[in-house]
């Protein structure tokens, strides 16, 4: 018997521990962790005064709600038996965070685009991520169930079939697969290609010059961020001495030809900034980098990495250093990453990676889009994490285990509708805490 049909028959053999339509069985744990204790604990390691804008943004809706609950997401998974075939997880792999950005050779792909919470793991902890927010984001929309399936199976469907069609694929080849932007616009109908094509000419926009003018402004003849308390703001105590040490230890991370790059920026300006929902409270910062003269600008983001919401659950990091675990698990997922790739231990030993804050990055308008955009777009995120999941783990086993047939696409819907109900009732329950006072939540920032 040869590597491949064992890899095959290890597949197959187990769907007999973990039938695929099992995966569509979902019912919360009797002792399932109190949601907002979870969410609690983390607060306690995030910036105070940014705690309440955390609440606030996931107030918004059910699915704003779940895209600041992995942690709680994690904890209901972490129950339910799993497959044991491993990939590099995304951790978070819901609807946004996917999206576009430039490669290195300024080509514009569209991939994963978050690896806070990477961690190794069963595939199907992001499969079912992705086909829950599908489901959360169809309900948010107005859709009624059966919409909501449609599009969380369309997710599971494109994954399957893609982990399929790579699994036959030469390592080289499933290395260098990536998705074009290019590629994107035939994969929809021709009634929403003007939009695609809109939000794609408003990606290749989005760079540091473009930050450059709306983030900054010129105070006293000298360029400064904008002050826009609490979501941007200047750090305070930073002298020279402290920012050569940073810059160096983060410089050592990267590749050689990179140094050599960054070293033909000058560093002007940090600021603490607001991003996403999830991250709020985590420390984050901009920092204003100019090259050859004021037009030239580089922003770096620089994004503390704290443990993974997964770890709880699973084999503990082969990484010391959580920023250098989340480079890692974003160059292994991506079929190309940003340059300024890299990692550096903060004041108080914290640990920060380091990107671009703009390089030609897009996402899309989950809350706007037709059934039937909702649908293609969610079975285009299918193909990029089945893509990622392929580079990184076990794919001929998976494939195997996955089949030709629907039943894990029609187990994967059943469980985003369950999940998607969870969903309300919990963010049901956080606006009960907020409106009683036991949590506060700065609305509308």
């Amino acid at each position: 018997m040869t590597d491949l049909a064992e890899e095959r028959e290890r597949g197959r053999a187990v769907r007999k521990e973990v039938p695929r339509s099992s995966h569509g069985r979902w019912i919360p744990a009797a002792d399932r962790p109190d949601p907002l204790a979870v969410l609690a604990d983390q607060a306690r390691t995030r910036e105070p005064d940014l705690v309440p804008v955390r609440y606030g943004r996931m107030a918004v809706s059910p699915f704003t709600y779940l895209r600041g609950a992995p942690a709680v997401m994690a904890a209901d998974l972490a129950v339910q038996r799993n497959t044991g075939l491993r990939v590099q997880l995304c951790g978070d792999a819901h609807l946004l965070n996917f999206g576009v950005f430039a490669s290195p050779e300024r080509t514009l792909l569209f991939d994963l685009n978050d690896f806070d919470e990477t961690l190794p793991g069963p595939f199907e902890w992001d499969v079912k991520r992705l086909v829950a927010s599908v489901a959360v984001a169809a309900r948010d929309n107005g859709l009624p169930d059966a919409r909501a399936r449609l599009a969380a199976r369309a997710a599971a469907e494109s994954y399957r079939l893609s982990v399929r069609r790579l699994a036959g694929l030469g390592e080289l080849d499933v290395w260098y697969e990536r998705i074009a932007a290019a590629d994107l616009v035939p994969l929809v109908r021709d009634l929403e290609r003007a939009r695609v094509e809109a939000q794609l000419a408003k990606a290749r926009r989005r760079t540091s010059l473009q930050a450059l003018e709306r983030l900054t402004e010129v105070v006293g003849g000298r360029r400064r961020i904008v002050q826009d308390p609490p979501l941007l703001e200047a750090v305070a105590g930073l002298d020279a001495a402290s920012v050569r040490k940073i810059l160096s230890d983060y410089r050592s991370t990267l590749p050689e030809d990179r140094r050599v790059l960054l070293d033909r920026y000058r560093f002007v300006e940090a600021a603490r900034k607001v991003v996403g929902v999830g991250s709020v409270g985590t420390r984050c910062f901009v920092a204003l980098m100019t090259g050859r003269d004021t037009q030239d600008p580089l922003f770096l983001q620089i994004k503390e990495a704290q443990r993974s919401v997964l770890e709880p659950y699973l084999a503990k990091s082969a990484y010391r250093h959580q920023g250098q675990r989340v480079v890692a698990g974003q160059r292994l997922l991506q079929a190309a990453s940003d340059i300024f790739l890299g990692w550096v231990s903060g004041p108080g030993g914290r640990h920060f990676y380091w990107r671009q804050l703009r390089d030609m990055k897009g996402s899309a308008d989950v809350a706007s889009m037709s059934p039937t955009l909702l649908r293609d777009y969610a079975a285009l995120c299918g193909r990029a994490l089945a893509r990622a999941h392929a580079r990184s783990g076990e794919r001929i086993a998976i494939a195997a285990y996955l089949g030709a047939s629907d039943t894990f696409d029609r187990a994967m819907g059943d469980f985003a509708l369950a999940y998607a109900e969870r969903t309300v009732e919990d963010h049901r329950t956080l606006l009960a805490a907020i409106e009683s006072g036991a949590i506060e939540a700065t609305p509308g920032v």
